[in-house]
């Protein structure tokens, strides 16, 4: 007899005990039981290859030991007196991170969650200038708290019956479907330059910061062109406005850079990090220039913001990056990744797009008249987890597959991806 519940069970008490807007993916969910490197094992012992990482988090592997190791000694040792007391760890995070940030960003605050992060970088914007109002791209996904989930972009993830004001949405950088009908490069950065038009004629000139994902991830991994975010912080500058960078999906080597914003010679103001922060512990982070963190002089503490476990888990993360090369890993089987969906994009019409950076990769389902395919892709994910692999689902129309595995992932397991996924295409109806 099994020693786990299994799904149906699971299934039992979530639906008896977990608030309803707690979706899941499958029709037929596995319970998962243990995780290895970047194979996660249900509770029958079935094996699947994880190419959705956590949605992002477990960049370094499942349960990595170096990590873990680490992480289990601190625990034994120290695990909680919160921030307002002298530890050690906290502070050699923060000097890890000024170190591998871009640009002049220096000072952090600790927290717990990507949400968190971002509104603790939305207070320090309004506590830097004084100004209240915020800018935000259609499409974009940046928390489930009331400010954080007013700021973002997709319908389906506002759900606040009482929205807050003086928000204001520019269009996004999806070349593939471009909401201002224009093409690239001919467009001239048609979208950034919008945001000029947004600040005079829907607000008041008091605009405090605008916020972007380097990628947006929710969005179907929408890559923006690489001149974009050059035109855009000129046109954020010239009016006095923070740029804050959401790089809580996007971070620590995903894209084959330390941060995705790298890839487009941009310095933020403020920048925020969680997810693969902790491989899988609970921390989060804003950074900024010293003269804005600076004006954060009143009191602010999280009680379990940079806690010694975490913190431990944060500079093993960034240590195993560094020694492992994970920067350089995701780049070149990143590169694999996508060229292999371009080939079965030839192969196969119904893949109109492939997209991506390092290993944050999209492929957008279509319809012969290029309208979203979402049955396509529910029958890809089920029939792909069924064969022991697991990839996510993105997209406003929830057509984008999303390939985010563990950076450890092999050449090897890759090839096998392609495999699999050019057998399950082909029968695609």
């Amino acid at each position: 007899m099994s020693q786990y519940l299994g799904p149906e069970k699971c299934l039992e008490k979530k639906k008896k005990y977990i608030m309803p807007c707690l979706g899941h993916f499958f029709a037929n969910p596995p319970q998962f039981v243990k995780g290895e490197m970047q194979y996660l094992y249900d509770h029958e012992g079935k094996k699947y290859l994880d190419c959705f990482a956590g949605v992002s988090v477990i960049n370094c592997g499942h349960c990595n030991p170096e990590i873990t190791q680490k992480v289990a000694k601190q625990v034994q040792t120290l695990q909680h007196v919160c921030n307002i007391y002298l530890t050690e760890d906290i502070y050699n995070l923060a000097e890890k991170l000024a170190q591998v940030t871009p640009g002049r960003l220096q000072k952090s605050f600790f927290c717990s969650t990507g949400t968190e992060a971002n509104e603790g970088a939305l207070l320090l914007a309004n506590i830097y200038n004084g100004k209240s109002e915020l800018l935000a791209l259609r499409n974009g996904l940046h928390g489930r708290t009331k400010l954080t989930m007013n700021l973002t972009g997709i319908g389906m993830w506002r759900t606040d019956p009482n929205p807050v004001g003086g928000i204001h949405f520019a269009p996004n950088p999806y070349c593939y479907r471009c909401p201002m009908d224009k093409k690239f490069p001919e467009c001239d950065y048609a979208c950034a330059n919008a945001v000029e038009d947004i600040i005079s004629y829907a607000t008041s000139g008091n605009v405090s910061a605008m916020i972007c994902e380097t990628i947006q991830g929710n969005a179907g991994i929408v890559v923006p062109p690489k001149g974009y975010f050059k035109r855009l912080k000129e046109i954020l500058e010239k009016h006095n406005i923070l740029l804050i960078i959401d790089e809580v999906q996007t971070g620590f080597a995903r894209t084959g850079k330390m941060f995705a914003i790298e890839n487009y010679d941009v310095e933020p103001d403020i920048m925020t990090m969680a997810k693969a922060l902790g491989n899988g512990a609970p921390i989060s982070c804003f950074i900024s220039r010293s003269e804005i963190a600076d004006k954060y002089t009143r009191p602010g503490a999280s009680t379990l913001g940079g806690n010694p476990v975490s913190s431990t888990a944060g500079i093993a993360v960034l240590d195993y990056i560094e020694e492992h090369n994970l920067v350089e890993k995701a780049r070149v089987r990143g590169k694999q990744l996508k060229d292999g969906l371009i080939a079965l994009q030839e192969k196969y019409p119904f893949i109109g797009d492939v997209r991506g950076l390092g290993l944050m990769v999209g492929a957008e389902l279509i319809n012969p008249d290029k309208s979203p395919a979402p049955d396509k892709l529910e029958f890809v994910v089920e029939t792909m987890k069924d064969r022991g692999f697991l990839i996510g689902k993105n997209g406003i129309a929830r057509n984008v597959l999303a390939f985010q595995p563990p950076l450890v992932i092999s050449e090897e397991n890759i090839n096998d991806l392609l495999n699999n996924l050019d057998d399950v295409m082909s029968q695609v109806k």
